[in-house]
């Protein structure tokens, strides 16, 4: 069973900058789909960003421009780099994995909650204004 482990959180001021990292604990690569998520306090969880087996993106319209998501298949690694940060980006974040692609490309912009079979135990990001 994958096993997921985020790390990175933190808090930072308003305009700044965070990377996170999840560590899995078998390979990234093939065909999957990986995301990263969040969930603010009385909120539902949603998606932020996705990143399929050829290295496709997918984001939620509120981190546009601002989020990237990559992988790094050799470090069996996936990261959410996150700039100019703002208050509303505050939240528990989380990666996912799931082992198959249909969809992938849908997930952070479909009302639809997403099926994921494997979870982190979440990063918490807090950003003052």
């Amino acid at each position: 069973q994958a096993q997921l482990v985020e790390s990175g959180g933190g808090s930072v001021q308003a305009g700044g900058s965070l990377r996170l990292s999840c560590s899995a604990s078998e390979y990234i690569d093939g065909s999957l789909c990986m995301g990263w998520f969040r969930q603010a306090p009385g909120k539902e969880r949603e998606a932020v960003a996705t990143i399929d087996s050829d290295g496709n993106t997918n984001y939620a319209h509120s981190v546009q421009g601002r989020f990237a998501i990559s992988k790094d298949a050799a470090k069996n690694t996936l990261y959410l780099q996150m700039n100019n940060l703002k208050s509303e980006d505050t939240a528990m974040y989380y990666c996912a994995r799931r082992n198959y692609v249909a969809g992938c490309m849908v997930v952070a912009t479909s009302p639809t909650p997403p099926v994921f079979a494997y979870w982190g135990q979440g990063t918490q990001v807090t950003v003052s204004s």
